[in-house]
């Protein structure tokens, strides 16, 4: 079966986070193929929460949750994924603010 390039993941949870009324954005763009997807993810601009796409404990593909369990304020959150960025210049960091912003990108991406 073929695999959905993380471009094309990424342009697709963009296009329907908008059509539904959110916000999104990219923050950086990594490797159009295989690159990390980090997720920053909120609701009405608040509760910053980080989630990644990697393999959860059924060994399936799934959003698992990333960075600082609390996140102080703007300047903590864009220190961690700009440090996450240094180490690995093939990550996407998409920002999401939305309604129920985990379920709505595991669903997007194609994961439940």
């Amino acid at each position: 079966m073929a695999r959905v390039t993380s471009a094309v993941m990424v342009s697709a949870l963009v296009r329907r986070v908008h059509q539904e009324g959110g916000s999104a954005m990219v923050l950086a763009r990594g490797d159009e193929t295989s690159g990390g997807i980090l997720l920053l993810t909120m609701e009405k601009g608040a509760n910053p929460r980080f989630l990644e796409r990697g393999i959860g404990p059924d060994g399936e593909p799934a959003l698992l949750p990333s960075g600082p369990a609390a996140l102080a304020d703007d300047n903590a959150t864009s220190d961690y994924w700009r440090r996450r960025r240094e180490r690995d210049s093939d990550l996407w960091v998409i920002e999401l603010d939305i309604v129920q912003a985990e379920r709505f990108a595991a669903e997007t991406m194609g994961f439940h």
